[in-house]
């Protein structure tokens, strides 16, 4: 029998718990008992819920005969018990004011709106649930409730569609998807989908909303941590627009290469890889910039080389992360050459000597680097024939020098 007790008065918490005598639990579920009527009313609705048959029974007679007016201002009030309120929430022959009343407190459990939403024959109740946007948004199975009781009027189903619409279907606008992602703590995905150019079309873009949330989920990076200082005019002067061949295309090329590191590629990453390539050419250049390790992974593969590019600006990227790019040999030569003139990153002696055996590595990189290295590793990349030539014999120069013949 056992419930939360709200009220503070030693009589209320005997009976709620049974320590009471018998003839004073029977005679509070008969609403007999002097008590003043929200104590009274927290005793009858835990009575009327408990496995005693008898105390259950005259509980449920008592609370059927309480003034509609007085249990409408107990049930609005802030202090009303959470199981009072769901209680009569759930019960089909309350009036409607009983009803209207636990509607708009803010402390009826959700489970229980719900619930009445289900069962009510009133048209009235279920416009005074549509009217309630925030509870809908809260609680996105109350609008498919609504929708679904044939007792509806036209307004609460018209009320209950748009908000449907506005906040879970695909026709709601960027701002919405904004707002949602900033509820969700995620200010950085927020700022990408309000700046992107495939969110003002999802359609034209080939998306829908699921595709668009997936791409925020990939950011990390807010604006306030990107620098773009890099991309002269020279950069932003190759910006352009793909066709679907090429984009495909470009798709084919990046798989090509995850496949050639893993023979057993996971159809979740291919599925990222093409929802990424949903997207133009400068929204990738941003999702490089402020992505997470896997946007990072695939776009570095991306034959444009302003997007290859802007994946090391991305401030989180790792040290393994530029180690591994370093060893690439399909990235661009001015990737390679970002890398080699970091000085961070050039203090690695695992990344300088991945780009001194990459091919792709501009030369006088390469030479700059050589004179780093350690002898045997020399000694390897004076007989390495997927070097230049020149970078052979600079590396023999070297390590003969370094053995003192």
């Amino acid at each position: 029998m056992f419930s939360h007790i709200v009220s503070a008065n030693p009589v209320v918490k005997a009976l709620i718990e049974g320590n009471a005598p018998r003839p004073a639990q029977v005679a509070a579920a008969r609403g007999m008992l002097p008590l003043p009527e929200s104590d009274l009313l927290e005793v009858l609705v835990t009575f009327a819920r408990s496995s005693d048959h008898e105390l259950a029974e005259h509980a449920a007679a008592s609370l059927s005969t309480q003034d509609d007016g007085l249990l409408t201002g107990l049930l609005a009030s802030a202090e009303a018990p959470v199981h009072v309120l769901g209680y009569f929430a759930e019960l089909d022959n309350a009036s409607s004011k009983a009803h209207e009343a636990v509607i708009r407190n803010t402390n009826t459990p959700s489970d229980s709106i719900l619930k009445l939403a289900r069962s009510t024959r009133s048209g009235e109740l279920l416009e005074l649930l549509a009217l309630n946007q925030q509870m809908l948004i809260r609680t996105p199975a109350l609008i498919d409730a609504i929708l679904a009781n044939a007792n509806r009027t036209s307004e609460a189903e018209r009320r209950a569609a748009e908000t449907k619409r506005e906040f879970f279907e695909k026709e709601r606008g960027t701002q919405q998807i904004a707002n949602e992602l900033r509820a969700q703590g995620n200010e950085a995905g927020a700022e990408f989908i309000e700046k992107a150019e495939f969110a003002q079309d999802l359609d034209g873009a080939g998306m829908d909303i699921d595709d668009a949330l997936f791409l925020a989920s990939l950011i990390e990076v807010s604006d306030d941590e990107t620098d773009d200082s890099w991309m002269g005019l020279e950069y932003i002067e190759e910006y352009y627009e793909e066709t679907e061949e090429q984009r495909q295309a470009i798709v084919n090329k990046i798989l090509g290469e995850m496949r050639l590191e893993s023979t057993d590629l996971p159809s979740e990453r291919i599925s990222i890889l093409n929802r990424i390539m949903k997207m133009g050419m400068k929204d990738r250049v941003k999702l490089a910039m402020k992505g997470d390790r896997e946007s990072r992974n695939i776009l570095i593969r991306d034959p444009n080389r302003i997007v290859a590019q802007a994946v090391v600006q991305n401030p989180r990227i790792t040290e393994q992360e530029i180690e591994k790019i370093a060893a690439m040999r399909s990235v661009s030569e001015d990737v390679l050459r970002k890398i080699a003139n970091d000085r961070q990153w050039s203090r690695s002696y695992a990344v300088a000597h991945n780009l001194a055996r990459n091919p792709r590595t501009p030369i006088a990189n390469v030479l700059n680097i050589l004179s780093r290295l350690q002898l045997k590793d020399l000694a390897a990349l004076a007989k390495n024939k997927n070097v230049s030539e020149a970078a052979r014999r600079q590396a023999y120069r070297l390590s003969q020098s370094r053995k003192g013949s």
